[in-house]
């Protein structure tokens, strides 16, 4: 099987600087009495639900709400943990599993803010896979092997009678296009949970799905915002600016009217081919599937998000934590209602 590794490659630069929303933002007149440019470090991986931070420095919609994004892209989520704990960067876009470990493991004072999507996950397996039973023995990439998709690929093979370690082994190799990149090198690497643009890009390269994960398990709050505690308690008016521009830039993405912009922009961003980047965009609409409208947080996909970490992760005989413990959603319905006065 060929793939063409350099257009993957040419995905990951880690960290990767995007500067046009401040330069933008500085230049743009302020009326009077709008609040100061605040500069922001937003951190997130490099795949398509990037898109609305991609659109919403294209377009001017950061700057337009002061704010100067400074984007990284991150090439796995233990260091996007360890980064965000360090104070590298002030906002975390990915799987809310992770805000969930970095409270309950390493104890660090973090709160989510936001929901996001669902996954746009689908677990994706080499052609000679006809089923999850043929994966015994066989090895599964992931990210990090103790949150998120990890987590739930070891569900979805426990369902189907495979336990890890006994019957499968589970590689950390790390973010989604490392998790493609690995399977389109090797066969031995037999399966992967995916997203979104890197499912369109392994059809393409004639690996199978074996379903979406939403189908497999259920709802599931997978991608969302998270910040320190500490930070949004003293930064909350910054905060809810953000939130604002990141819906605002959301809806922009969503609304059919910039459907021809917005498949460039992804197929810029993402190096993808013209008709992946339209598949991919199709995807991403799909209220299904795609973007949550709004990035409305979903409390039923949390709760499933909860007991699969649970299940897998849970040490001695500690209770589940009440979901109450890790989120904060008054400063999103605060910018919610800031955007609905606009």
């Amino acid at each position: 099987m060929r793939f063409d590794c350099v257009r993957i490659s040419r995905l990951v630069l880690v960290p990767t600087l995007v500067l046009a929303a401040g330069l933008v933002a500085a230049t743009l007149p302020r009326p009077a009495g709008a609040a100061e440019i605040a500069s922001l470090r937003v951190n997130t991986f490099p795949n398509a639900k990037a898109l609305p931070l991609h659109a919403g420095i294209a377009k001017g919609i950061f700057a337009r709400h002061g704010l100067a994004i400074e984007l990284q892209l991150i090439d796995n989520s233990k260091n996007q943990r360890e980064g965000l704990a360090a104070g590298r960067f002030e906002i975390a876009h990915a799987a809310l599993d992770n805000a969930v470990a970095m409270i309950d493991v390493a104890k660090q004072d973090v709160v989510i803010v936001c929901g996001g999507d669902s996954g746009m996950n689908e677990f994706f397996v080499q052609p000679d896979v006809r089923g999850f039973a043929d994966l015994k023995g066989r090895t599964i990439v992931v990210d990090a092997p103790d949150t998120a998709y990890a987590l739930q690929a070891k569900k979805i093979l426990a369902r189907n009678g495979l336990k890890e370690g006994s019957d499968y082994t589970v590689k950390p190799v790390g973010a989604g296009v490392y998790r493609l990149k690995a399977m389109l090198e090797d066969t031995v690497n037999a399966g992967a949970i995916l997203n979104l643009p890197f499912t369109v890009q392994a059809e393409e390269a004639g690996l199978k799905s074996l379903g979406r994960t939403v189908d497999l398990l259920g709802p599931y709050q997978a991608q969302g915002v998270f910040v320190l505690r500490a930070w949004a308690r003293d930064n909350a008016a910054v905060l809810e600016r953000y939130l604002a521009a990141y819906v605002d830039a959301l809806r922009w993405v969503r609304n059919p009217a910039h459907r021809s912009e917005v498949v460039a922009l992804l197929a810029e961003k993402l190096n993808l081919s013209p008709s992946a980047a339209a598949r991919t965009y199709t995807l991403l609409v799909d209220p299904g599937f795609g973007f949550t409208p709004d990035a409305k947080f979903d409390p039923i996909g949390f709760n499933n998000m909860l007991n699969i970490r649970t299940e897998f992760e849970r040490r001695g005989d500690a209770p589940a934590a009440a979901p109450e413990r890790y989120v904060d959603l008054s400063y999103y319905e605060r910018a919610l209602r800031t955007l609905s006065r606009r």
